[in-house]
This record gives structure tokens, C-alpha cells and sequence, in this order.
């Protein structure tokens, strides 16, 4: 699990509920199911009309990468690089065509499949930079959601209020049930207000920053794809490819050996 950002809504909440206790309140007046179906069917409604179907799809599905930690796969990529580029030195580039079948990333299979169709540099540099761009597009759509979810919910926190607020003022005749009215019609408006800063935006934040990494082991793939093509040497290559690696991963000294052997070989 993703510490970081559990910790973080949990931190949150209880920093909330402490407040709410301090000034003796209780948890339970902000268990409103009325308001929460207001706040949140509206703002997935919103959300929905906005974006294309399949996109809201995708932004649901990376909320996984969120609360799921996920192993920084650029360590697997140079290994897996540094290992056809020395096959290839030994027989040749058509004989990573067998490795092709294994590649689980789409976009390594693609430069991978041209380079062993013999695509010259230039023009496999250029072909696979206009699919990252695609990529990057497409990427690009998936924070959005949640930043225009961040901004739907507390206007429509506001839309429950006025909602509750109506149904307040129609029970005039009982000063009691007007301000409990009152009290409940404001919960939406800290539904709408609070998961906007706690979730819609932090989740949109974070994943703008995996969005990015996404970015960054493209561009990985496709200079270890056109070293293998330069023929160069893996050693000199790994020590090359090296800087994409996540620093935020805790690297092994021993996996550093192989790299510091190349700069001074280099």
C-alpha cells in the first residue's frame, strides 16, 4: 500500500474529527447519506458530461497507482535493455525478434519491432516521438478529471445546502427543527468543500506526478532501443541510462557496480 498518500486522507480525517470533537460536536452529525447522494451523484454526473466515458473509466482505474504502491519498473527496463543490446551485438539485431513476444510494455515492443526491421535512427526517433506525444495527450486527460471533479463538488456542496435550506424554510413554525435543518444543509457544502482538498485534487496531483514517470520511461525505452541500434556498448549504455532511474527508489551498492565500471571503462 501507498503510505504516503493513506496516511495523508487519514491524517486528514482525524485532524477534522478532532477539531469536531474539540468543540463538541459528534461524528455522527456528519453522516448525512442525502447529502453525500447530492454531492458526489452530482459531481461524477458533472464529471461524466465533461469527459468521454472511456477517459472516466481510465482516471477510476489510476486511482489504483494511488493508494497502490507500485514498484518503479525503470530498474527492470535497463536491465532488460542492457541484455538485448549485448545479444545483439552477438547475433545481430533479428535475433531479439524471439525477446519480442516477452515485452510487456507496448511502446518498448514498437521500437523494438522497428529497430529489428532495420528503421534508421532518424526516422524510428521521429516515428516514436510523434506516439509519445499521442501517449502524452492521452495521459494528459486522466489528472484533469479529477481537477474538474475538485471543482464540480464544492459547487454543488453549495446546490445541497440551498437544497436543504429550502426544505428548512417550509418548517418555520418549529424553531428546534429549523436549526437542526440549518446544521444538516451545510453538511453537503463540507462534502462538496472537503473531498475537493482532501481527494479530487491531492488524486489529481498525484497522479499528474505518475503521468510524468510514465513520460520519462518512454523516452528511457526509446534511447536504450536506438543505443541497441548505434550497437553501444551495454556497459556504456547502462551507465547512460542510468539517470532515468526513480530517485526516489532505494538503488543496491552492487547494482551500481556495473555502472561505475562503465564510466571508468568510458
Amino acid at each position: 500500500m501507498n503510505r504516503g498518500s493513506l496516511s495523508g486522507i487519514g491524517i486528514a480525517l482525524l485532524g477534522i474529527a478532532a477539531g469536531l470533537y474539540l468543540d463538541h460536536g459528534q461524528v455522527g452529525q456528519m453522516l448525512q447519506p442525502t447529502a453525500a447522494l447530492i454531492v458526489f451523484g452530482g459531481t461524477i454526473g458533472a464529471v461524466m458530461v465533461q469527459f468521454p466515458f472511456l477517459v472516466v473509466l481510465q482516471a477510476a482505474r489510476q486511482l489504483k497507482d494511488v493508494f497502490i504502491g507500485v514498484e518503479d519498473p525503470a530498474s527492470r527496463i535497463i536491465e532488460d535493455l542492457v541484455r538485448y543490446a549485448a545479444r545483439a551485438r552477438r547475433n545481430g539485431m533479428i535475433s531479439l525478434e524471439a525477446e519480442l513476444e516477452l515485452i510487456e510494455q507496448p511502446f518498448l515492443k514498437k521500437s523494438l519491432t522497428l529497430a529489428i526491421d532495420g528503421t534508421h535512427v532518424p526516422e524510428l526517433r521521429k516515428t516514436m516521438e510523434v506516439e509519445m506525444d499521442r501517449e502524452s495527450d492521452s495521459d494528459a486527460l486522466i489528472p484533469k478529471v479529477f481537477e474538474a471533479a475538485g471543482g464540480f463538488a464544492p459547487t454543488i456542496g453549495i446546490l445541497g445546502a440551498v437544497i436543504g435550506l429550502i426544505q428548512v424554510m417550509q418548517q418555520l413554525e418549529s424553531i428546534n427543527a429549523v436549526g437542526k435543518g440549518i446544521a444538516v444543509a451545510f453538511v453537503a457544502t463540507i462534502y462538496g468543500v472537503g473531498s475537493a482538498n482532501i481527494f479530487f485534487l491531492p488524486c489529481a496531483g498525484r497522479i499528474r506526478i505518475l503521468m510524468h514517470r510514465r513520460q520519462v520511461l518512454r523516452e528511457l525505452m526509446l534511447d536504450g532501443v536506438i543505443s541497441i541500434v548505434e550497437r553501444t556498448s551495454p556497459r556504456v549504455m547502462e551507465a547512460k541510462l542510468a539517470v532515468y532511474r526513480c530517485t526516489t527508489q532505494p538503488v543496491a551498492k552492487d547494482a551500481l557496480r556495473p555502472v561505475e565500471q562503465a564510466l571508468v571503462a568510458k
